[in-house]
């Protein structure tokens, strides 16, 4: 079996600082650079959004322009409303 020693307490310490900075320097050096990368991803899909949200607005404009025209030329039949019930008011009594 073997025992801990000071020179292995060391070597741990030595090595987890090593860890540290190596990580600390590559995230200094990549870092950057993948924020740079999500920022323009996310440029880019709100943009498509944005195409999307516009080409969906002048198809709606445009259906509901033809659905007036066709309704000037054909009376369209007036839709029933549905009774679905009474509305009740509750109070607080205290």
């Amino acid at each position: 079996m073997e025992t801990a020693s000071f020179n292995g307490l060391l070597k741990a310490i030595f090595y987890i600082l090593l860890f540290y900075y190596v990580i600390k320097f590559l995230a200094r050096l990549f870092l950057p650079v993948i924020a740079k990368k999500v920022v323009e991803k996310a440029t880019q899909q709100f943009q498509q959004q944005q195409q999307n949200y516009q080409f969906q607005n002048q198809q709606n404009q445009y259906n509901v322009n033809n659905q007036t025209n066709e309704g000037e030329r054909s009376k369209a039949k007036p839709k029933e409303k549905k009774i679905v019930g009474d509305y009740v008011d509750f109070e607080e009594i205290e």
